[in-house]
C-alpha cells in the first residue's frame, strides 16, 4: 500500500465556475488588444450557450481546440495580462459554496490543483487569486514572444486530462487512489475513474447517469450540503408561492420596511421571539425576497418528522444548545460567506413569564459575532402580534375567529455596530429591534395573571 498522499484535482467551467469561462477570456483578449474587438471563433455564442445548459460536447471542445491556431502569432504578454484582467469578472463567477468544500480539503491537508482545459497564460491568474497549489492546463507553443499556433504537450481533455493529471500526480509523489476529482463533465470519466473518489458536480446528463450507477455522491456548489434542487430550483423557489398572507386567514398582515434588505450579497436577519406564529411572519418576508433564505432554529425541529425533512431540504441550520459544538456557527458563517441570507432569533427562545413583558430585550452573542467574522450586514425585524394568533400556551394556533388579530412586521436599515464587542453590539442590536416595535412594547406594565399564562408552554 503507497503512503503517498492525496490531492484534490478541480475542473473550471460549469464546476468551480457556473458557467464557461470563454466569454470573459474573449472580452479581456478584446481589451488587451490581442484580438480585435468582434473577432470570435465562428459559432462561439451558440456553442456557449449549449455548454452552459448541457456541458461539453465533441464540437465544443473542438472549437477549444481550435483556439491555438487561433492564436497564432499573438503576444503571450498581453495574454497574460488579459488574464489578469478576467480574474475579477471570474471570480464573480465563483460558485457560491465551492471556496466552502475546498477549504475542508486544505484543513485535511491536501493540495488543490486546478485542472481545466483552458490555456494555461489566460487562467494561471485566476488559479493565484483562489490559492490552488497547482495548475494543470493546456499549454500553448510559443517562440519569439508570441504563440505559435501548435499545443504543448498535449490537449488537457478527456484521456488527455487523465494523462496530465497522472504525470503531475507521479512528479509530485501523489497517491491518485488517496485523490479526489470534482467535475461536471461526463469526458472526464477517465479521470474519475483514475482516482479513488470521484465527485461529479453539477454533473451533465450523460455524467448524471454513470454517477447514479457507480452510486458516486453527487455535489452542487451553488447551495449547501443536502439541499436538493430541480432544474435549478430549491424547495424554497416552489414554496414560496405558498407563503401569501392569504394562506393564514385567521391573522391579519402589514409589512413593512422590505427595502432595508439588501437583494444580494450576504445579509443577517435579526427578528425578536414572540410566538412560534413567529415562523409565518417571517416565512412572509422570505418568500418576498425572491431568493433562499437559510434559518437557525432548534434542533428539535430537525429531529421532527416531516418538519424536520423540510427544515433540511431549505437549508435549515439546526442549533443543539446542549452539545456546545459550534458546528451551527460554522454552518450560519459559511452561508454568509457564499453570500446568502440567514435568519436568526438572537433571544434563542421565546421569554417566559415576566420576562416576555421586557421593555429590554436580552440577546444572544451569536449574530454579533456571525457579522464580525464574515462582515454581512445585520438588518433587524421587529415582530409583534404573534402572540395573539399563537400563544405560548396553546399547541395550535388561534384559527377560528371573526376577527383576526394584527401581525406587524417591521424591517429596518441594517444597524451600525463596531464588530469588536459582541456583548455591546448585541445591546445595540436588540435596542434596534425594539425601536421597531409599537409604543406599548416599550412601557413597562404589571401582567396579570392569565397573561403570564399565556406564556408558558402548554403541559
Amino acid at each position: 500500500m503507497s503512503d503517498a498522499a492525496g490531492a484534490v484535482f478541480v475542473d473550471l467551467d460549469r464546476t468551480l465556475l457556473r458557467s464557461a469561462s470563454g466569454p470573459v477570456f474573449q472580452a479581456a483578449l478584446e481589451a488587451e488588444g490581442v484580438v480585435a474587438k468582434g473577432h470570435h471563433l465562428p459559432g462561439d455564442q451558440l456553442m456557449y450557450g449549449f455548454y452552459n445548459r448541457f456541458g461539453e460536447s465533441v464540437p465544443f471542445m473542438g472549437l477549444a481546440r481550435a483556439a491555438a491556431p487561433f492564436m497564432r502569432n499573438r503576444s503571450v504578454k498581453a495574454t497574460r495580462q488579459a488574464g489578469k484582467r478576467a480574474v475579477g469578472p471570474l471570480m464573480d463567477l465563483v460558485q457560491p459554496w465551492a471556496l466552502e468544500r475546498l477549504a475542508a480539503h486544505r484543513d485535511e491537508g491536501m493540495p488543490l490543483v486546478l485542472a481545466t482545459t483552458s490555456p494555461m497564460d489566460l487562467v494561471s491568474p485566476l488559479a493565484k487569486a483562489l490559492g490552488f497549489d497547482a495548475l494543470i492546463a493546456t499549454r500553448y507553443g510559443r517562440a519569439g514572444g508570441v504563440f505559435t499556433g501548435r499545443i504543448e504537450g498535449g490537449f488537457v481533455w478527456g484521456v488527455g486530462k487523465r494523462a496530465a493529471v497522472g504525470q503531475w500526480a507521479a512528479e509530485n509523489g501523489i497517491d491518485l487512489q488517496a485523490s479526489h476529482v470534482y467535475s461536471d463533465s461526463f469526458f472526464d470519466l477517465p479521470l474519475f475513474l483514475s482516482v479513488g473518489h470521484p465527485h461529479p458536480v453539477n454533473a451533465d446528463p450523460r455524467l448524471l447517469a454513470v454517477a447514479l450507477a457507480r452510486r458516486w455522491p453527487l455535489d452542487h456548489w451553488d447551495r449547501p450540503p443536502g439541499v436538493p434542487s430541480l432544474v435549478g430550483l430549491e424547495p424554497y423557489h416552489l414554496l414560496r408561492h405558498l407563503f401569501r398572507p392569504e394562506a393564514f386567514p385567521y391573522a391579519r398582515f402589514t409589512i413593512e420596511g422590505m427595502d432595508h434588505i439588501p437583494s444580494s450579497g450576504p445579509v443577517l436577519l435579526a427578528s425578536n421571539h414572540r410566538s412560534y406564529f413567529d415562523v409565518a411572519a417571517l416565512g412572509l418576508v422570505a418568500a418576498r425576497l425572491k431568493r433562499p433564505v437559510r434559518f437557525l432554529g432548534k434542533q428539535e425541529v430537525f429531529d421532527a418528522p416531516v418538519v424536520g425533512q423540510l427544515a433540511r431540504a431549505l437549508g435549515g441550520i439546526p442549533v443543539d444548545r446542549g452539545s456546545g459544538s459550534g458546528d451551527s456557527m460554522r454552518r450560519a458563517a459559511a452561508a454568509l460567506r457564499a453570500g446568502e441570507v440567514v435568519i436568526v432569533l438572537p433571544q434563542g427562545t421565546i421569554p417566559r413569564g415576566v420576562s416576555f413583558f421586557d421593555p429590554v430585550l436580552h440577546g444572544r452573542t451569536g449574530t454579533a459575532r456571525l457579522a464580525a467574522e464574515t462582515g454581512a450586514p445585520v438588518v433587524p425585524i421587529g415582530l409583534w402580534g404573534t402572540e395573539r394568533v399563537w400563544p405560548r400556551s396553546s399547541k395550535v394556533p388561534t384559527m377560528a375567529t371573526l376577527h383576526p388579530p394584527r401581525v406587524t412586521v417591521t424591517v429596518g436599515p441594517p444597524v451600525p455596530l463596531g464588530l469588536e464587542d459582541a456583548v455591546a453590539d448585541t445591546a445595540t442590536l436588540m435596542g434596534a429591534i425594539v425601536g421597531l416595535l409599537p409604543d406599548e412594547a416599550r412601557v413597562e406594565r404589571l401582567p396579570t395573571e392569565e397573561d403570564l399564562a399565556r406564556t408558558r408552554p402548554s403541559a
